[in-house]
């Protein structure tokens, strides 16, 4: 993965020079020819931090040091050197260039380019394929219940996708809020990195050649910051397929049956009280399957997921064991529970829970796939079942992580805890660090509702919550826990809508002293004002 000479660095390094008279160009040292150099060809977009990170120990060294911070980040004084460098660098390297190259492909950014580097440098990551990663892990358990040659497997896929694969060919609507600039990452117009694994489903109905297929890939939106929700993080989805040119007499329904005897029974104890099809809730795809083919495909996919569900827990459960924990959860058994749901991609649709350390949980949703994906993607003759799983969320129940930044820590501390797929080990905490609490309140540009208050959506002025998360995370990067809005207020006069938000900063492998969070909150207030026009109160 890289990026096109970084231009705007550049145009800033020559600048620095420029405030130097008495160190012209002609002159330069190795190190500054060096850095021109990096700064002049191609780069991983790792890589280009790390230059930036040279440039500004070199600014340093040059006495540059302090125009290049007021720039980026004014009010850092207090903060530890070395994270000052870091996010200083981080903040320059973010700026957008014109080009994007990235895997073997460019990119040209345009009015809806809006992803940072900071996020674009998560790429090469792929945590779910490396092997000892809870992430990893996980995937790996799911994957072994669906078996070749049955299942294919695909969990290497470009995470670069058009719109037209993200969004067209599952039937999105034009003005679906998944669209929008606010919550997906855009390189340009016509190109985002993937917001579900469903983008390369259509894809996949045309090629695989299987009965089956599961999809795991990193995934991106813009969201919430809390210790449940990031930027990136991983998904796996599954699909059971058949094809009605392949089954004599075209008897679906007793084809399927016939598949569901060779899954194996299972011990768990099910509640399952509602209907398969039910006219309102949970309704048949009537012009494309017979209620019997439904029923079916439903049983099927029942069974096939409480197997999945029973490897994924028990083995929570024997971890457990081993940890010493004494507790119900390892002695109970193992519960689940389908409840009737609304996905837009299947109907009938279903959420399965387990009944885990003492409460009902929400694992999946899944059901019998919508007729029209297959068509879409010219493949009418298939039909078949599809579910979905978020694999931080398994994952953090699974090995008791309470915190999704832990899952990019490369802290030895986190990682040499996981060895491998056989065991799975409870997360034990090595600290627990301090929170800093910040508050920052603004008013808006105009009346305008804000997301979070009146809807989830782009006011007149184009304002959005996610806008807000963006500045805090691209600022504050791992160090902010959790970002929620504490009070919003409208005053009655002008109409002028306020709001107050309050940070939460915490180190996952350090304290973090109260002038560093200082620092971050007032680089944090700086852009707020910069980029979204608010006024600080």
């Amino acid at each position: 993965m890289t990026l096109t000479a970084p231009s705007h660095l550049r145009s800033i390094y020559r600048s620095l020079l420029r405030e130097l008279p008495h160190r012209p160009l002609s002159n330069s040292s190795p190190i500054q020819r060096r850095i021109r150099h990096n700064f002049s060809s191609n780069s991983t977009i790792p890589q280009q931090i790390d230059e930036a990170e040279q440039f500004i120990r070199y600014a340093k060294s040059q006495r540059m040091y302090a125009t290049l911070l007021e720039r980026y980040n004014p009010g850092m004084h207090f903060m530890d050197e070395e994270e000052r460098v870091r996010l200083t660098a981080r903040r320059v390297a973010s700026e957008q260039p014109n080009t994007l190259n990235l895997n073997g492909k460019s990119y040209q950014t345009d009015e809806w380019t809006n992803v940072p580097s900071s996020i674009l440098s998560y790429l090469p990551r792929k945590l779910h394929l490396q092997p000892s990663h809870p992430v990893s892990i996980t995937r790996q358990v799911i994957e072994s219940s669906f078996p070749a040659p049955t299942y294919t497997h695909y969990n290497d896929l470009d995470p670069i996708v058009t719109v037209q694969q993200n969004f067209d060919s599952l039937g999105f609507p034009q003005d679906h809020p998944g669209r929008n600039r606010t919550d997906t990452y855009y390189l340009n117009s016509n190109t985002v990195l993937r917001t579900h694994t469903s983008a390369h489903e259509a894809e996949i109905f045309r090629n695989n050649e299987s009965g089956g297929y599961t999809i795991s890939a990193d995934v991106y939106r813009r969201d919430a910051i809390d210790r449940s929700h990031y930027p990136v993080f991983h998904q796996i989805e599954g699909a059971r397929i058949w094809d009605r040119r392949k089954v004599p007499g075209d008897d679906i329904a007793e084809a399927i049956w016939q598949d569901l005897k060779s899954l194996k029974p299972h011990n768990l104890e099910v509640s399952d009280p509602n209907p398969t099809i039910h006219p309102e809730r949970n309704p048949l795809q009537a012009n494309h399957h017979t209620p019997e083919e439904a029923t079916a495909i439903s049983a099927h996919l029942k069974r096939s997921l409480e197997n999945m569900i029973l490897e994924l827990f028990t083995r929570a459960q024997v971890a457990r064991k081993l940890a010493g924990n004494t507790d119900t959860t390892t002695s109970e058994p193992l519960k689940v529970r389908w409840v009737e749901a609304y996905f837009p991609f299947t109907s009938p649709s279903w959420e399965l829970e387990v009944f885990w350390q003492g409460d009902w949980l929400e694992i999946l949703g899944c059901g019998v796939t919508k007729q029209e994906l297959h068509i879409n993607a010219g493949m009418p003759h298939q039909l078949g079942w599809t579910f979905g799983v978020g694999l931080e969320r398994v994952a953090m129940l699974l090995f008791s992580i309470p915190d999704i930044r832990l899952f990019w820590s490369q802290d030895p501390r986190f990682l040499s805890q996981f060895t491998s797929v056989q065991e799975i080990r409870p997360f034990v905490p090595f600290s627990k660090y301090p929170a800093c609490y910040k508050d920052v309140s603004f008013w808006l540009r105009s009346s305008s509702s804000a997301a979070g208050g009146q809807g989830r959506g782009v006011s007149k002025l184009g304002f959005h919550e996610n806008d807000v998360m963006e500045i805090v995370r691209d600022i504050g990067g791992d160090l902010v826990e959790d970002v929620r809005m504490t009070d919003e207020f409208t005053h009655p006069v002008s109409g002028r809508k306020s709001l107050c938000y309050r940070i939460n900063y915490r180190s996952l492998e350090r304290t973090l002293k109260n002038e560093e969070a200082d620092d971050l909150h007032e680089g944090i207030k700086g852009q707020l004002v910069n980029k979204l026009g608010v006024e600080l109160r």
